[in-house]
């Protein structure tokens, strides 16, 4: 079954027939984790670094790095038990804008929010592919953890 992970939304799976998917990564960046043992796998798809305000950590948590990384990470562990040291983290997106005034940066500063959380949980990023000019698709496999990825440019 395909399951769509949304703009500041995560999903988890054990069931071996899904395929998690995300579109339209940009300045956003989408995790992945796989854990090859226990043949689960859990994406999430980050929109910004951090919450605004209080009533944003409430409303929409995997929209941020901050709150987010942590959420996914933590459903990973408890539903599946799996551990941290078992986890396969991909990271993908954060492209930088077309606009050459862009002051904000919002692609640099997820990926450095998304790398924080995740090396302040002792996690290790397997591969990254970020920055650039591209959208970019996701496809993972839960029963092989394999992500495709398709590109657009912006």
């Amino acid at each position: 079954m395909e399951l769509i992970v949304g703009m500041g939304e995560y999903l988890i799976s054990d069931n071996e027939g899904d395929i998690l998917r995300t579109f339209a990564l940009a300045s956003c960046v989408a995790v992945t984790v796989y854990s090859p043992r226990r043949k689960a796998a859990g994406m999430i798809h980050v929109v910004l670094p951090s919450p605004l305000d209080s009533k944003d950590i409430t409303k929409r948590p995997g929209y941020f790095a901050a709150t987010g990384i942590p959420l996914l990470i933590g459903a990973m562990c408890q539903r599946y038990g799996c551990l941290k040291e078992e986890l396969h983290i991909q990271m993908f997106g954060g492209a930088d804008s077309i606009n050459s005034q862009d002051i904000y940066k919002v692609g640099l500063k997820n990926i450095d929010a998304v790398k924080y959380a995740l090396l302040s949980m002792g996690l290790t990023i397997l591969k990254a592919d970020l920055r650039g000019n591209d959208s970019r698709t996701l496809e993972m496999d839960v029963k092989t953890g394999a992500i495709k990825v398709l590109r657009q440019p912006i």
